[in-house]
């Protein structure tokens, strides 16, 4: 266990670290900056710089689904990057060889799977044709943000500049 002599104070790094988790376990369940703080003895606004400090990110969750893409690991780095909480992106080969190697009953399964998962974000940026943006935006509602990258149906890998990727999520957080 480490300790700091900070003037007539003995600081332990273990008790400090303990309190930081607990404040941010308590937040991530939903109480409010006011109610942690009376919980652990502190200001509200300890706790407000706290989560400054350690912000990655400001803004709602993000996911993003695209194909069929030529440069899926390079717009996979980006939003990782950035703090994308969800990325499924696949080629034209990746597409087809899911869809080919499932049964329909797991298709389904997973397709529901993916639209339930899709529907906890507060925004999901869909890649692809006009046709599949249409169905995330009736699937998704106002959460659904689409990037075209061509005319239904699509049967090449199209290559996403990040620069437009970045545009869209920097136009979304506000930054």
């Amino acid at each position: 266990m480490d300790f700091y002599r900070v003037g007539d104070k003995l600081i332990s790094e273990e008790k400090l670290y303990r309190t930081i988790e607990k404040i941010l376990t308590l937040r991530a369940s939903g109480l409010s900056q006011v109610e942690v703080a009376q919980k652990i003895g502190c200001d509200r606004t300890f706790i407000s710089r706290l989560e400054t400090l350690a912000q990655v990110r400001k803004g709602g969750s993000v996911g993003i689904i695209g194909f069929p893409l030529k440069n899926t690991k390079e717009i996979e780095e980006y939003a990782q990057k950035v703090g994308v909480d969800f990325t499924f992106l696949m080629t034209d080969k990746e597409r087809w060889e899911y869809i080919q190697t499932r049964s329909g009953l797991e298709l389904l399964n997973d397709v529901m799977g993916l639209i339930t998962k899709l529907q906890d974000f507060d925004t999901v940026i869909m890649i692809g044709s006009d046709m599949r943006i249409k169905l995330a935006e009736a699937l998704l509602g106002e959460k659904a943000v689409g990037i075209k990258i061509g005319e239904s149906p699509i049967e090449e890998d199209i290559e996403l500049p990040v620069s437009e990727l970045e545009r869209i999520i920097t136009a979304i957080k506000g930054n």
